[in-house]
């Protein structure tokens, strides 16, 4: 997989003006690198970021010019394109912070992978559609769903949850997630569970049903999806700098919410996507701003329970609360970055 380099010179070009001309009041001023503060330069100028074409990941892609306010000359970002090579960039110390879905997370934790939650990414971008025949989640009792190895497993704590057995009660195909779609669009599995930009493909195309959405169907909307992920010995030897992009990370997401169409434009622009009416649809569904509401240790034990109860991890849930969670750069940065 190859290094993506950002060009310094890149930020004066016309698609960044662009930007900047499309924010808002509110949004320009979220964007502008906060005054001098009493805090000592990063110990690394040096930012190494995970690139997959997950949407919904956003606030990363289009954070570049905060790294560098935030003193990161050397951003980079590297192309995966399976969410198991994401997770395996941090865990070595390939890539230094990702967003990722906290359930492969947890299992990766739980397996020893030195990986560290700093912070709540966002809610909601995940959603479960079906045939005719499954109208709610434990309609799938029987039924076969086709899904991201990754994903699949929030669709196992979710069964979990309803008293169904993800091993036993529903087949559950671990398949890409355009293979996904087809299956589901050619009726060859009952149901698929999506994220950004499927779900807003298949409301487009009229395939199917949204028969839950976890940007708004409790408890789910309640947990993050999608969490800021760091290796371990980076933060252990950069706490300065990891800081200092989570603080970029944060600012970006709240771009996405008050901006997502400039947003939009700005990852076409950057060739992060290639859909724009799918790009700005996601944006505009997911709940970026939660970051700075919901407390990212439920999330952990809410997940973390349901797969302990069905076997994928052996861990309990406060181990890994304990072992794997550094929350004090998100702590100060609510307090810094009040809404």
């Amino acid at each position: 997989m190859g290094e993506h380099r950002v060009d310094p010179s890149r930020f004066l070009l016309p698609s960044r003006r662009r930007f900047l001309r499309g924010l808002t009041a509110a949004a320009a001023m979220a964007w502008r690198p906060a005054p001098a503060r009493a805090e000592p330069p990063p110990e690394t100028t040096k930012l190494r970021l995970v690139q997959r074409p997950v949407i919904c990941w956003a606030p990363i892609y289009v954070a570049e010019a905060l790294f560098r306010s935030e003193g990161f000359s050397d951003v980079a970002y590297l192309k995966k394109q399976a969410g198991g090579d994401n997770y395996k960039a941090i865990a070595s110390g390939e890539a230094d912070l990702t967003l990722g879905f906290v359930a492969p997370l947890l299992v990766r934790m739980d397996a020893g992978d030195p990986i560290v939650f700093l912070a709540g990414g966002h809610v909601g971008c995940l959603q479960l559609f079906g045939n005719d025949r499954i109208r709610a989640i434990h309609d799938l009792k029987g039924k076969t769903v086709a899904g991201d190895a990754g994903v699949n497993l929030f669709l196992a704590s979710m069964l979990s949850y309803v008293g169904l057995d993800p091993r036993t009660d529903v087949k559950l195909l671990a398949r890409a997630e355009a293979e996904a779609v087809q299956l589901f669009a050619d009726g060859k599995v009952d149901a698929v569970m999506l994220s950004p930009p499927f779900p807003q493909q298949l409301l487009a195309r009229k395939v199917g049903h949204v028969v839950l959405n976890t940007a708004v169907d409790r408890p789910w909307s309640q947990y993050f999806c999608c969490m800021v992920t760091a290796n371990r010995e980076f933060v252990r030897k950069n706490p300065v700098a990891a800081k200092r992009a989570l603080r970029a990370i944060a600012k970006s997401a709240d771009l996405c919410a008050l901006e997502p169409n400039s947003v939009a434009r700005t990852l076409i622009d950057r060739g992060f996507v290639s859909d724009y009416d799918d790009a700005a649809q996601a944006l505009r569904d997911v709940p970026y701003r939660k970051w700075r509401d919901y407390d990212p240790a439920d999330t952990i034990r809410f997940y973390a329970l349901r797969l302990h109860e069905t076997g994928f991890i052996k861990s309990s849930p406060q181990k890994l609360i304990t072992q794997g969670t550094d929350w004090r750069f998100l702590n100060e940065l609510k307090k810094e970055l009040k809404s």
